[in-house]
């Protein structure tokens, strides 16, 4: 498999991520399923570092450092919430008053934790904050379906999925959360679009002030 690159210099590569690949190697050494940073590092014939991950049935744009100086600098950046990630989803219908979404952002917040296979809220989780948006309705294999705009303002794992089942709208093809409505194989529909990044990356590093790839 080829991965699409969407930018690359001497510091940074990013590409854009097809769902059904993961981001990182698996814990499991027999995981059979293929993993985009290793592809990437084989077609360049260089060490990489992953600076931040997409879930295994989640596409879009991925970023990986060339270098460790370059490693270090990014990991900064999105431990101190300096970039900001902009997310497409398409979802099912809650029937309920749905056209009250259109064009509000809302912020949503949950306490999440980690388990086994998906997220869920306790006291002790750590604090998820979000800005969703719908954004308008269409019609996918013969159903109506709603799309989002959201960005995510801290990096919970399953945070995007989590929400929008919490809030009536299970992603398409999310069956791990709730989903009835199918999608296509080994992937759900939610889509990274774009990573906007701080200025001390174009400064530093010469990155463009965003990185975006083709909607859903």
């Amino acid at each position: 498999m080829l991965l699409s690159v969407l930018y690359e210099s001497e510091h940074f590569v990013a590409i854009d991520k097809p769902a059904g690949v993961l981001s990182v190697p698996a814990r499991s050494a027999d995981d059979p399923r293929p993993c985009a940073g290793m592809m990437l590092q084989s077609q360049r014939g260089v060490k990489i570092f992953p600076v931040h991950r997409l879930d295994f049935e989640v596409s879009g744009v991925l970023m990986f450092a060339l270098s460790a100086t370059a490693h270090r600098a990014a990991n900064q950046w999105f431990e101190g919430h300096e970039v900001s990630k902009t997310y497409e989803a398409w979802t099912e219908i809650d029937e309920g008053g749905r056209h009250q979404l259109y064009e509000k952002e809302a912020m949503w917040e949950s306490l999440l934790v980690r388990g086994k296979k998906r997220s869920f809220e306790a006291d002790y989780g750590k604090l998820a904050k979000t800005l969703a948006r719908c954004t308008g309705e269409k019609t996918w294999n013969g159903e109506g379906v709603l799309t989002w705009k959201l960005q995510p303002l801290t990096g919970r794992s399953h945070q995007l999925r989590y929400e929008l089942k919490k809030h009536g709208f299970p992603i398409l093809g999310d069956t791990l959360y709730g989903a009835s409505t199918e999608y296509y194989p080994h992937s759900i529909a939610l889509r990274a679009v774009a990573i906007k990044l701080p200025e001390s990356a174009s400064n530093r590093f010469g990155l463009p002030q965003e990185i975006i790839t083709t909607s859903l």
